[in-house]
């Protein structure tokens, strides 16, 4: 690598340092020009880290100087890890899991430090707020969508209620699209093909059109084929999917900005149903015996061969558009920043429901989410008597639920139920299973929030600060259910065996709370940080809106039932958090460490299980977590930068407590004791003005639960990652990606199959995947 190059990469080019977990070198710095003394100083110099600036406390800084855990990625460093939404999001850090199932807009689940709101529901919010383009995202499956265009992602980890408005208890997402300049047209194209026919291409262009006012529009097209096969090799679950975007900057003033940006983006595909048989229950016998005498093959019993076997096609359609207008005023001391959001999220499904290849239980439903917000913040700095920077918040936001699902028995059902009811002693026939429709759910809720916060950071001294803040929430969600229609409240096999009509009902949940921050800081050099802290988190609870939300007895529609509903309301969740963490620059700059311990103590933790009959919300009435995060990069030579990074958990689970059954005192799912992520990043400059590029990472979990419903566990496993590539001057860039190279085959979620007692049918892992890419930059 040349001296000439190393300085030109000093002086201000961004410099993208591809880590395995963690943010290490990033946005772009400028340094001021320095006369180089000898070539040992320019080494030196070229091995220095540059400055990783955040907006953890809403306002940019070094990541170094933020009093809390955060790792942060560049668009480009995204890209070449192919973190192409949330669903591999533990390639940027080992603390963060995310986890999905069958409908994105229930069963999306984001974990941080083994903390996050898991199950299956379709009103959850999450205890991990997402956040694009500084617009509140209600649900973490909207985040599956492409990232297109994305400039950056922050993890911040721990409760973040006093900086953002809305509930975060165990920690946030932020993830900014890039955005438009007013200086020159510029841009990209970029594309993929893969095994498993996944193809994909994207790109964006910015358009200066005044010296006031400019474009940028970006769009994506990608698809896959399912990497779970029917036993006849027809592939399974495969995926489709197209994003847009158009941001538009005003620029008057230097001291006004005005950003819309307009997103839009559209799934259609055949994903959830098709599962692996992970465990036989004592009904398998019988669905083979059906699924033979529906024409179908059965699948393997070797989960590793990933095939799986269903009857009626699923359609799985999914729709996220919206607008946000972000508005920074410089007024007077500080600056006013409003972020005004309409956002409308549908999803659609058409489903085999018994997960099998027998013909017994099919469902469509839908989802749609028509969300508001709006949120006000005015932040400055003082000077003088008091030195401190301040913000002073407002949130506000309301969206509206409306559900349903329609239930039809199929050709096979009438057999089932006999014999599964006559084994109840149950004569064969007396049930009501004819094909057909013989259920529609009416399902409604509504959630509005307001939230007033303010944080301050006090400089006592030049090496001491001390932060503070807090955050008052009132909200108000409601949720009701009933049936549009029920063929036979007495004697569908459901009634029959106790498991439904379910109770209608009407219910309005309201809470207030009080939450917030405090932690000192200190610096006895500029290389070196400690910090010691306290969150309050708070999340609101709610109403649990299903046709089992309210329990099983006390349905008017069955005239034998004369039991009593149960309440479907869940009540919040608290989270007390400690936090001791130090952050050095070391080795003259080349090498930097960051550290941090924490003890989370837990009050009325919300779960949802589904039970293979049924969707329950529960509140662990005390859990907790604890252990220690390592984040580790070093720049071992002009060309190559190892990292690491690893997050230790001996302690994250329930307490012990009889009423919440299988979960008293066991590890929350997906939450190893150990996950770590470990790797080299190559950049060697060849001649010819090409440089050669390259990343081998390692990532490795622990043994985990899988599900809130069952005790089953998944393995440990070690996953190893890789691309190779040429870079060249020109913007042009071509490489070849490995993903999952040992072809690791395992199951990212158990869950129980429905009418099947104790059957158990499991989500798994992506496989091996390779292929190439190419981008060029204008």
């Amino acid at each position: 690598m040349s001296l000439k190059r190393n300085v030109r990469l000093l002086a201000g080019t961004a410099i993208v340092w591809c880590i395995a977990g963690e943010s290490v070198l990033a946005q772009e710095t400028t340094a001021p020009a320095e006369p180089v003394a000898a070539e040992t100083a320019a080494v030196e110099n070229d091995r220095r880290l540059s400055t990783v600036t955040v907006t953890a406390q809403r306002r940019e800084e070094s990541v170094q100087d933020v009093p809390l855990a955060v790792t942060a990625v560049t668009g480009d460093q995204l890209a070449e890890l192919r973190v192409e939404n949330i669903e591999n999001i533990s390639l940027v850090s080992p603390s963060i899991t995310f986890s999905k199932t069958n409908a994105p807009a229930a069963s999306s689940n984001i974990q941080i430090r083994g903390i996050g709101t898991t199950g299956q529901s379709r009103v959850f919010e999450g205890a991990v707020g997402v956040f694009i383009d500084g617009v509140y995202r209600t649900r973490s499956g909207q985040a599956l969508s492409s990232f297109l265009d994305i400039d950056g992602l922050q993890v911040l980890r721990g409760p973040q209620g006093t900086l953002f408005g809305k509930n975060t208890s165990a920690g946030a997402l932020l993830l900014n699209s890039t955005a438009p300049n007013l200086d020159e047209v510029n841009g990209y194209v970029a594309g993929s093909y893969g095994n498993y026919n996944a193809f994909d291409i994207s790109g964006a262009v910015n358009i200066p059109v005044t010296d006031t006012f400019a474009l940028r529009i970006a769009g994506s097209h990608s698809e896959q084929d399912g990497f779970l096969e029917s036993p006849a090799g027809d592939s399974e679950n495969d995926q489709s999917m197209d994003s847009f975007k158009v941001s538009a900057l005003w620029e008057p003033t230097d001291a006004l900005s005005v950003k819309l940006i307009a997103d839009y983006s559209t799934e259609d595909d055949e994903v959830g149903y098709a599962t692996v048989n992970a465990l036989d229950g004592p009904l398998q016998p019988l669905i083979n015996g059906l699924t033979l005498a529906n024409g179908l093959q059965l699948p393997s019993s070797d989960l590793e061969d990933y095939e799986a076997s269903i009857n009626t096609p699923t359609a799985n359609k999914v729709e996220d558009k919206g607008l946000a207008l972000l508005v920074d005023w410089d007024i007077g001391p500080g600056t006013l920043k409003s972020v005004t959001a309409s956002r409308e999220y549908d999803t659609v499904q058409n489903a085999d429901a018994d997960f099998t290849g027998a013909d017994i239980l099919i469902i469509n439903e839908k989802f749609n989410s028509a969300f508001f917000s709006q949120e006000f913040t005015y932040g400055g700095e003082l000077t003088g008597a008091v030195n401190a920077n301040y913000l002073f918040g407002a949130f506000y936001s309301d969206e509206e639920l409306d559900m349903g699902r329609d239930l039809t028995w199929g050709t096979q059902a009438q057999p089932f139920w006999d014999v599964v009811l006559g084994a109840q002693g149950v004569p064969a026939g007396l049930s009501n299973a004819a094909p057909g429709n013989w259920a529609q759910e009416v399902l409604i809720g509504t959630a509005e929030s307001l939230a007033l916060f303010t944080h301050w950071d006090f400089a006592l001294t030049d090496q001491i600060n001390l932060i503070t803040g807090l955050r008052y929430s009132e909200d108000e969600k409601t949720g009701s259910f009933n049936y549009d229609f029920f063929r036979d409240p007495v004697f569908d096999p459901l009634a029959i065996a106790g498991s439904g009509p379910g109770p209608e009902y009407a219910r309005t949940f309201a809470d207030e709370a009080v939450s917030g921050t405090l932690s000192l800081q200190y610096r006895p050099n500029a290389d070196l940080m400690y910090y010691a802290s306290y969150n309050r988190g708070y999340k609101a609870g709610g109403v649990n809106v299903d046709a089992s939300g309210a329990g099983v007895p006390g349905s008017s529609l069955n005239p034998l039932d004369t039991g009593t509903p149960a309440d479907p309301i869940f009540t919040p969740e608290t989270i007390d958090a400690f936090e001791l963490g130090a952050k050095v620059d070391w080795m003259d700059g080349a090498a930097r460490t960051n550290v941090a311990v924490f003890y989370n103590d837990i009050k009325d933790l919300q779960v949802a299980q589904f039970l293979g009959l049924i969707f329950t919300i529960l509140n662990s009435p005390e859990a907790e977590s604890y252990g220690a995060e390592f984040e580790h990069t070093q720049a071992l030579t002009d060309y190559l930068v190892w990292n690491a990074s690893a997050t230790w958990l001996p302690e994250a689970g329930y307490g012990e407590d009889a009423a919440i059954g299988v979960l008293s005192g066991r590890r929350f799912p997906n939450a190893p004791e150990i996950s770590a992520n470990t790797a080299l990043n190559l950049d060697y400059e060849l001649s010819g003005g090409k440089a050669l590029t390259g990343l081998l990472q390692l990532q490795y979990s622990g043994e985990r639960f899988t599900n809130t419903a069952s005790n089953l566990e998944e393995d440990a496993v070690t996953l190893v990652n890789a691309n190779l590539g040429l870079a060249f001057d020109n913007g042009l860039s071509v490489s070849a990606f490995l993903r999952n190279a040992l072809d690791e085959r395992y199951v990212s979620q158990h869950f129980n199959t429905p009418l099947q007692d104790v059957d158990r049918n499991a989500y798994v892992a992506a496989p091996r995947t390779f292929g190439v890419s190419i981008r060029k930059t204008f």
